[in-house]
């Protein structure tokens, strides 16, 4: 049984950034759902119940076809939401250590910063644009719908929910807006844990 995970802070503590309200409704309407139907997909299957999202994700070619669309859907919103709900936090800035590691992939800070908001910006419809470790590189790329690079063999550290739910009461039609707020509220140190963590892992 899966279930919602609880946020670590208030829902305006991203505040102006990120509104209370979005917060609110995205974690506890959007979130939950995938959380809701993820259940019911996997119901009755007892080796896809013990099984967590990561992993299912992972692994989607274990997945019946009669519920793969369902499990890549909705186990892909609640892996992802889950994963980015920790990446959130105002006022930490970037370590000199993964600093050091952004500017060995793409040349300054600033570079970084221009290509994940071109990525972002780009993406047509409703997705992800995400920073992963692709074979020891850091790599920025995008998915569709709630597609996890997990399922392409690459780990996220960073990721960035562009469906209009996460932003539009606030924003409205401005995603470049959302996408230049999202860089204030980015916790640096979980990212770098996650670099960390791969790089120790894999």
């Amino acid at each position: 049984m899966h279930n919602l995970p609880k946020l670590e802070y208030a829902y305006n503590a991203l505040e102006p950034y990120i509104d209370e309200q979005t917060m609110k409704i995205h974690h506890t309407k959007h979130h939950q759902t995938y959380v809701d139907k993820l259940n019911v997909a996997i119901k009755g299957n007892s080796y896809l119940e013990k099984k967590s999202a990561e992993a299912l994700i992972r692994d989607l070619n274990e997945i019946p076809d009669s519920i793969k669309n369902a499990v890549r859907n909705h186990g892909g919103g609640h892996l992802n939401h889950s994963f980015f709900w920790q990446l959130l936090k105002t006022n930490i800035p970037v370590s000199v250590e993964l600093s050091k590691v952004i500017k060995e992939n793409f040349g300054t800070f600033e570079t970084f910063k221009e290509e994940f908001t071109k990525a972002a910006l780009g993406l047509f419809g409703s997705g992800w644009c995400w920073l992963v470790i692709n074979e020891n590189k850091l790599e920025i790329m995008t998915t569709q719908n709630q597609d996890n690079p997990l399922s392409q063999g690459k780990v996220p550290i960073l990721g960035l929910d562009l469906w209009e739910h996460g932003y539009y009461l606030k924003y409205q039609n401005k995603r470049n807006e959302y996408i230049e707020a999202f860089f204030n509220v980015i916790n640096w140190d979980k990212v770098e844990e996650n670099y960390n963590f791969v790089n120790t892992e894999f």
